[in-house]
């Protein structure tokens, strides 16, 4: 099963982007499912590197690199990220600047999207 997940929320704030990612992680270990992610909106943050959370909270930047070890192509929002003043050095290891159009490409190929 091909399956792509969009995320729109702040890494922090709510849960769902740290919902969407485990869920990620978790489709990725199978052998049987290829998984992509596309973060879009205040979702383009969580690429983040470097976040600094409390002793003990999740931290959506250390998740986001657990899902591209495991071969997950990761694209962030070019436009989203111009406006939160992320620059292209700033990306964890294994995310990268993408496009509308490439979550557009993303979309026709996969079999399921979810949207967090």
């Amino acid at each position: 099963m091909q399956t792509l997940f969009i995320l729109n929320d702040p890494p922090y704030g709510t849960e769902r982007s740290y919902n969407a990612l485990r869920l990620a992680g978790a489709l990725a270990k199978r052998e049987d499912t290829d998984v992509r992610v596309f973060l879009m909106g205040d979702a383009a943050s969580c690429a983040k590197r470097g976040q600094v959370v409390p002793q003990g909270y999740y931290n959506l930047n250390r998740m986001l690199q657990v899902v591209t070890l495991r071969q997950v192509p990761v694209g962030v929002c070019g436009t989203c990220m111009d406006a939160r003043g992320i620059t292209d050095a700033e990306l964890v290891d294994g995310a990268r600047r993408s496009t509308l159009d490439e979550l557009a490409q993303w979309t026709t190929w996969a079999g399921k999207v979810v949207v967090f």
